[in-house]
């Protein structure tokens, strides 16, 4: 689940700028590692800024220019007018966590292994992360790592589509004055009636991601592909099937909004005194964000064991869940593939700031190019003699 990450991260491309050349006259007393290794392209990040257009209007006309973090409240909310730079940043992002898809898939592997042993798909529980990498890997090939990933990446461009169109409309009511409670309103809204429409997306993507194959069956799946699925499920249950686990998954995301909203000003404090140090500010953000998750992480545990109902694997609601899964297996289960999901959001912090860097890098060459009237990615590497001439 990256959704948080993925929705506070979904500002940072259009934020983040890097100089190509460090020998200005701004040039800092100690020179970064990368400017002392030989054959290194001369590059460095430049200060963080998270000042933007609606950030500013919000602000107000004469308000103070100094670099303030994003309000809590617009955590995630597409700020650009540029429909050009939403979409790239959106195929960016997407990319990043196409890069990371197999670990979202593990972490679901073992947070619903019980309930796929109770189905009879799987012989017995997964002694790791590891273990369950190299069990997938060698009964089902290394691409069924991405098995659920298409289905739930159309949900999050649906996602990202509808907030983005929402706040673009709210950019242009200039007769409303957005206060922070209104623009809290204004996000809720926006983040509950993505989820209505993108649920069916996640169910679906759950149920593929944990649709093993039965081992000695010459490795029949339960589905044969998203449209089998949803024909199935519709057949099964209703429209109303698509919709398992979507109270507690609503209990989750205010319980995130909570936290979010009672971190922030440390958040923010923390963001500001470490505004010249981009890393050290990345990772303060990752452990706030984990905090967040791992608070959560039981009821996303829940919301996906509902969603495995199926067979011989029944829950009626989910305080029934709840119940049978803390008589029947004990309160650990309810954490089953937290390990996978704290390195699911260090991959994708990580995959997000080296897309960030190369794409700066390459915008950055180009405009410095077009300028010159030069080749605009002609990089050069610069010789630095270690007796410093």
């Amino acid at each position: 689940m990256f959704s948080l990450l993925s929705y506070v991260c979904f500002d940072y491309i259009s934020l983040q700028t890097i100089r190509v050349s460090c020998r200005t006259e701004h040039e800092p007393l100690h020179p970064p590692i990368s400017q002392k290794i030989h054959w290194q392209l001369d590059l460095s990040f430049r200060h963080f800024n998270y000042t933007t257009p609606l950030i500013e209007s919000i602000r107000g006309n004469g308000a103070s220019s100094v670099v303030k973090p994003m309000p809590a409240a617009f955590v995630g909310a597409p700020m650009e007018s540029s429909k050009a730079s939403f979409i790239t940043k959106m195929v960016l992002l997407d990319a990043a966590k196409a890069a990371v898809a197999p670990f979202e898939r593990v972490k679901l592997l073992m947070q619903n292994q019980n309930d796929i042993i109770k189905s009879g798909r799987l012989p017995k529980p997964y002694n790791g992360i590891f273990h369950c990498f190299a069990t997938t890997i060698r009964h089902e090939g290394i691409f069924s790592l991405w098995r659920g990933y298409p289905v739930m990446a159309i949900g999050d461009v649906f996602s990202k589509v509808i907030r983005y169109n929402i706040f673009e409309y709210a950019k242009t009511r200039e007769d409303i004055r957005w206060t922070s409670m209104r623009v809290l309103e204004l996000n809720c809204v926006a983040f509950f009636a993505t989820q209505l429409l993108v649920h069916p997306f996640l169910y679906a993507g759950t149920r593929m991601a944990t649709d093993v194959k039965i081992t000695g069956n010459s490795g029949q799946r339960q589905f044969n592909g998203i449209t089998d699925f949803y024909r199935k499920t519709l057949k099964s249950f209703g429209i109303v099937g698509l919709y398992r686990g979507f109270n507690i998954t609503l209990v989750e995301l205010v319980m995130l909004g909570a936290l979010s909203t009672g971190l922030s000003p440390w958040k923010q404090y923390y963001s500001y005194i470490l505004q010249n140090d981009y890393l050290s500010r990345v990772m303060v953000e990752f452990g706030f964000d984990i905090c967040g998750k791992m608070a959560t992480y039981s009821m996303d545990t829940v919301s996906r064991r509902m969603m495995m109902t199926w067979g011989g694997v029944k829950y009626k609601s989910t305080l029934h869940a709840i119940a049978q899964i803390w008589k029947t297996e004990g309160v650990k289960t309810f954490y089953n593939g937290a390990g996978a999901e704290i390195l699911l959001c260090a991959a994708y912090t990580g995959t997000v700031m080296l897309v960030i860097y190369v794409a700066d890098v390459i915008r950055a060459a180009t405009e410095k190019g077009s300028d010159d009237g030069r080749s605009a990615l002609g990089f050069t590497a610069r010789w630095k003699d270690p007796r410093g001439k």
